[in-house]
């Protein structure tokens, strides 16, 4: 529901002849750690290696929703508006290591016991360490550049 309003949007306001549109696929979570081998329980945290098994898709990424992009995008196309997607999902899904913080907001204080396990209030959702976003601009940089 939500690309069918955005995707409807872009077609009423934005001009196609003077605008490239981009669309940045989702963000992988690194939540499980036996996914990649490592300890059952355990997330991100403490990790410094990424994940080198071609082709790996942990289970917080699910093709279903990447599918329902990839229709909407051929749709809008379709209506006239070239939206290119940069699949930022599986090159990050590799990157386990770049994203274990334990500097997030806190909604409720922690306890002691949570202090003692990092792990347990690590953010294995958002990107904290310099590398993954630069690459994907690098990425969209390089693709502007060749048009």
């Amino acid at each position: 529901m939500a690309l069918k309003t955005w995707s409807d949007w872009l077609e009423l306001h934005v001009n196609p002849n003077n605008t490239k549109l981009f669309f940045v696929s989702m963000s992988p979570i690194h939540e499980r750690a036996q996914e990649w081998g490592g300890v059952e329980g355990q997330n991100c945290y403490g990790e410094t290696e990424q994940i080198f098994e071609e082709g790996y898709r942990g289970s917080g990424t699910d093709p279903k929703m990447m599918r329902v992009v990839e229709n909407t995008l051929d749709d809008l196309k379709k209506r006239g508006l070239n939206v290119r997607m940069l699949n930022i999902t599986q090159l990050s899904d590799y990157r386990k290591e770049a994203h274990p913080s334990i500097y997030r907001k806190q909604w409720e204080p922690l306890t002691e016991k949570l202090k003692a396990n990092p792990s347990s209030y690590a953010d294995c959702d958002h990107w904290c360490l310099p590398g993954v976003p630069d690459v994907w601009n690098e990425l969209l940089y390089a693709y502007i550049l060749r048009q």
